[in-house]
């Protein structure tokens, strides 16, 4: 038994340390790409000076393209995270974070806050601007997940089906707000909101990922308990009853989980597509069906498809930068149709 033991150890260790690995090449063979070369000198010169980098190569690496490849890890990750939880409580592939109006919520929100409040000239700090439009984001993000659980409280108390028709509610809702706003704006106000749907990861910083790494953190010591519920609730909602499983209790902890994550990345990224769609089916069809296998692995997955499309977006068009969230559905859309035909018999 110790030697079982101890081999279990090791081959954990080897498999951190070779994650480990992954994760710095992953890290310098991205950070290669963009319009200004780095070269070995630039990765060693935070090492060499007591002061960060202020100016040349240098700086862009460690100021500007790393964050924004690490920014696109953890975002790729978070909406990896929401698609499987999305998944895993509705038990359809189909689904997507943006079935339950978070993305939309987030949207309308923004929306206003352009079209709308900028007619009130309210006067804002200038130092306060930058939050302006991911505080917006996210307060709508929350705000739709709060009346969502309400609604289908009162609708439905115990059914899935019914979470899912109040957030097509809410989603038609909210279009019809953002059609009114996009009627409604100038030409300069039409042209920020366009720019913010198609998603971008130009805002990352160190501070976001340290948020966001936090959120992780507090995140995963609740998950590692709650995939267990879930594959156990991928029986059916008649099994997970019959064992003593609360249903509600289940579907708000997920509704939240999915509202935290998808609201950030929406915040700080506009709307990014698919990846929540894409992420967990190749997961699941790599790993099986597992819960406690398919949530990690989408969060990688997740996070590799962004990277891969945020490289392209800042890369193609040099010196300008193409929204992500074109590169995201070029790549979804198909895979979607896909999707459809393959489920084609349970869907009719």
């Amino acid at each position: 038994m110790v030697f079982m033991l101890s081999g279990s150890v090791v081959g954990k260790t080897l498999f951190s340390f070779l994650s480990l690995l992954f994760f710095v090449l992953l890290l310098v063979f991205f950070s290669q790409f963009g319009a200004v070369n780095i070269e070995l000198n630039d990765w060693l010169s935070l090492v060499n000076s007591s002061e960060h980098p202020q100016s040349g190569s240098d700086y862009v690496l460690w100021h500007l393209r790393l964050p924004r490849i690490l920014f696109a890890i953890c975002i790729g990750a978070a909406l990896g995270l929401s698609g499987a939880l999305t998944q895993g409580l509705f038990r359809n592939p189909l689904a997507d974070p943006g079935l339950l109006g978070v993305s939309a919520g987030a949207a309308c929100a923004v929306a206003l806050g352009i079209v709308i409040f900028a007619d009130l000239n309210i006067s804002i700090p200038a130092e306060w601007r930058f939050w302006i439009t991911p505080a917006l984001a996210f307060s709508g993000a929350i705000l739709v997940c709060f009346i969502l659980d309400r609604v289908a409280r009162w609708i439905t108390p115990d059914s899935i089906a019914g979470l899912l028709l109040t957030g097509i509610a809410l989603n038609a809702l909210a279009a019809a707000i953002i059609g009114l706003c996009t009627y409604l704006a100038t030409d300069e106000q039409l042209r920020n909101l366009t720019f913010w749907t198609m998603g971008s990861l130009s805002g990352s910083n160190w501070m976001l990922i340290v948020a966001i790494g936090v959120l992780f953190v507090l995140a995963w010591w609740r998950l590692r308990k709650l995939v267990k519920v879930m594959n156990v609730f991928a029986l059916g909602e008649s099994v997970a009853t019959h064992v003593g499983m609360n249903i509600s209790r289940l579907r708000m902890e997920v509704t939240i989980w999915v509202a935290l994550f998808s609201g950030f990345a929406v915040s700080w990224c506009g709307m990014i597509g698919f990846v929540g769609l894409i992420a967990p089916n190749f997961a699941r069809a790599w790993l099986g069906g597992d819960q406690r296998k398919v949530i990690p692995a989408s969060m990688l997955l997740g996070s590799i498809l962004l990277l891969l499309a945020d490289t392209f977006a800042r890369t193609l068009a040099i010196p300008a930068e193409v929204p992500i969230g074109i590169f995201t559905a070029l790549l979804g859309a198909p895979f979607f149709i896909f999707l459809l035909r393959s489920s084609g018999r349970q869907i009719s």
